[in-house]
């Protein structure tokens, strides 16, 4: 076990830990709703430092980050956890995880390993991601230190649910994050995650002032999260944010709890574009398609494209500064040097 950050003891022995919104208060032998940090004696302790589940070199776009270097790898890791319950989770099999045998067999990986890897394997960066990142927080520091020593950036795939406190310690090691923002309705986070909407509202706002690179996603699920209001929600909150900040528009395809539902009609996420147009967002992206509209970089001033994409593994960036070669606007994307 490692000792956890951000926690305070109290007077009966339990803990209290101020991680992430939750803000679980912790019995003596208990354990945190993310179900990977345990009290014991009162020294709240994380279960999954440095036990690794998934190790694997992808293209930064399939994080999905457009703006952040695109046409580059990152290395990515997990442990098994996660501080949700969403019904519609695509690694259910590994963020669900039964505390009581789930990490037995587990082998350690060191920090100095991950980034010998990431190194080693040509990445830009190394991904915080498939789980849910903040619950193994302690060991993402502490890759993402010794991965700045080396020159390479780190980013976070999350829920969005952090304390202030926690952004405020990835301030300055963590350089870029997608942020799910999964509905607009916290009825919604309620009964699909067990989670609410405001924290992460409001960490989105606290990653945008602490300097990160934010982009946000929304995976549109029939039924649920595909009204007209929630959708026009999300659209307005994130240009009132910045009108720079991607947004990709993700399709649902049936899985963990939720096989019943059917797979997001395209018409609906090319409605959700509209929104988002309409709300004045001016990088708008579709994901889990198939189809050529919304992939590409497009100068917002111009029309010009300034980054192409055909899936996840092929990418040509057009430009070799952050602005248009055509009208020389200025574009919101952070390039590889």
């Amino acid at each position: 076990m490692h000792e956890a950050i951000l926690y305070e003891r109290l007077e009966d022995g339990s803990v209290r830990c101020s991680l992430c919104s939750f803000r679980c208060r912790i019995p003596d032998g208990g354990w945190g709703n993310c179900r990977v940090r345990y009290n014991r004696g009162g020294v709240l302790s994380s279960v999954v430092y440095g036990r690794l589940i998934a190790r694997h070199m992808d293209p930064i776009e399939k994080k999905p980050l457009y703006h952040f270097l695109p046409g580059t790898l990152s290395y990515s890791i997990a442990t098994p956890g996660c501080n949700f319950r969403c019904s519609f989770c695509q690694n259910w099999q590994i963020s669900q995880p039964d505390p009581d045998t789930a990490f037995e067999r587990i082998s350690y990986v060191k920090p100095e390993e991950v980034v010998r890897r990431a190194v080693a394997g040509g990445a830009h960066s190394i991904s915080y991601t498939y789980t849910e990142p903040t619950i193994f927080m302690e060991y993402a520091l502490d890759c993402a230190r010794l991965a700045k020593d080396e020159g390479l950036r780190n980013v976070f795939v999350t829920n969005g649910f952090q304390t202030p406190e926690a952004i405020e310690k990835m301030r300055g090691l963590i350089d870029a994050a997608n942020v799910d923002l999964k509905a607009f309705s916290d009825e919604f986070y309620r009964t699909r995650c067990k989670a609410r909407l405001e924290p992460v509202l409001e960490a989105i706002r606290c990653m945008v002032q602490a300097g990160m690179h934010i982009e946000v996603t929304t995976l549109v699920i029939p039924g649920l999260n595909d009204s007209p209001e929630q959708l026009r929600g999300i659209a307005e909150f994130l240009a009132g944010l910045s009108t720079d900040l991607p947004w990709h528009i993700s399709r649902f395809h049936p899985d963990y709890k939720e096989t019943h539902l059917s797979p997001t009609p395209i018409s609906t996420l090319k409605q959700a574009a509209a929104f988002g147009k309409e709300a004045g967002l001016k990088y708008i992206y579709l994901g889990n398609v198939l189809i050529e509209e919304g992939r590409d970089t497009c100068c917002p001033s111009c029309g010009k494209v300034l980054i192409e994409r055909r899936g996840f593994g092929w990418t040509v960036v057009n430009i070799k500064e952050p602005k248009c070669p055509s009208c020389g606007a200025d574009i919101p994307v952070v390039l590889a040097s």
